[in-house]
């Protein structure tokens, strides 16, 4: 699945074709309206306090976290942004409690966190968009929220948007992974990168540090040990790094290798963990397969696990796979 770099996003839509077959029209079109907000979104985060967008809204979301003026607005204008499109059925967001549905005959459902990392957007660092579709499994049904429940193996596209220095997106479609950056003087996102691929080897990780007390032993040792360095049992000496923006700190191990690690911790144990399934871990554990990694909760692959509700939390370690079966080995 090969273009040639600069190719712009629409471009690539209509001549890629993953796995052999040509990309289906309805789901060319929700791509690009996706894609055409986060272009729009961007421009509004680069504005941030000369358009008065930062700081605090005064709400909370359905999971009790404080909602930014930015996350309400980037909900807003990805639901306006896809509502026409012919192919969706549904769509889901970490900011609502339940589903909207679109097109009574669509064949795609949307699921997507508006802007993941909302705790920098005052302080001027990266922040992001992550989305995922799946196939609606019968098309001619009413919309249901059980509709969304399907395990990671069945999206059939995932990505994000990162708005940093540049603003850039990375794409599966099934067939690898691939990265745009946006021309802000066209509007148009340009294929900067084919084929990204994760190193399986690592000397980099990231996790919050502050919360190591409250860890299960199987990632205390873990960490413990990459601490150590040339003194301990891995021989080498790591750097850690943490931004506490998913889409910022994945977006890193997918330019340079590494491990990103959200686990479960002790503070609220009846809880799975802090990420969300269907919003960040599925499709972040999408695209990092797709360039060669893995992705667990510890025990099991994340894309296997059968989720129960449309916010579901989960354990999360992802990146590059040596260091993600150790951890699969420790937690056993």
């Amino acid at each position: 699945m090969s273009s040639s770099i600069n190719t712009n996003f629409k471009q690539y839509l209509v001549s890629t074709k993953p796995k052999g077959a040509a990309i289906p029209a309805g789901l060319q079109d929700l791509l690009l309206a996706v894609v055409n907000t986060c272009s729009t979104l961007s421009h509004e985060v680069a504005q941030g306090a000369l358009i008065g967008l930062l700081g605090s809204a005064g709400s909370g979301n359905v999971q009790g976290e404080v909602q930014q003026k930015l996350d309400i607005i980037a909900n807003d204008q990805l639901m306006d942004g896809v509502k026409e499109c012919k192919s969706l059925a549904g769509l889901a967001s970490e900011e609502m409690e339940l589903p909207v549905a679109v097109q009574g005959t669509g064949d795609y459902l949307l699921l997507f966190d508006p802007l993941d990392g909302s705790s920098n957007i005052d302080v001027n660092v990266s922040i992001g968009t992550i989305f995922s579709i799946l196939k609606k499994q019968d098309p001619s049904a009413p919309l249901q929220t059980s509709d969304f429940l399907l395990s990671g193996r069945h999206q059939v596209a995932a990505g994000y948007v990162v708005y940093g220095p540049q603003t850039t997106m990375a794409l599966t479609l099934g067939d690898g992974v691939v990265m745009f950056t946006l021309n802000k003087e066209t509007s148009e996102f340009l294929l900067i990168k084919d084929a990204v691929t994760i190193s399986p080897s690592t000397k980099e990780f990231a996790i919050n540090m502050s919360n190591m007390r409250h860890w299960a032993d199987p990632v205390r040792r873990y960490v413990e040990e990459c601490l150590a360095g040339t003194t301990g049992v891995r021989d080498k000496d790591f750097n850690m790094r943490w931004i506490a923006s998913m889409v910022a700190d994945v977006h890193r191990v997918l330019s340079r290798g590494g491990v990103f690690m959200y686990p479960w911790d002790k503070r609220d144990p009846k809880k799975a963990g802090k990420l969300r399934l269907m919003y960040e871990a599925n499709p972040m554990s999408f695209l990092v397969e797709q360039a060669g990694g893995a992705s667990i909760n510890g025990t099991q692959t994340i894309m296997d696990l059968q989720p129960t509700g449309l916010h579901e939390r989960v354990s999360v370690m992802l990146g590059s796979k040596e260091e993600i079966e150790r951890l699969k080995q420790y937690h056993s």
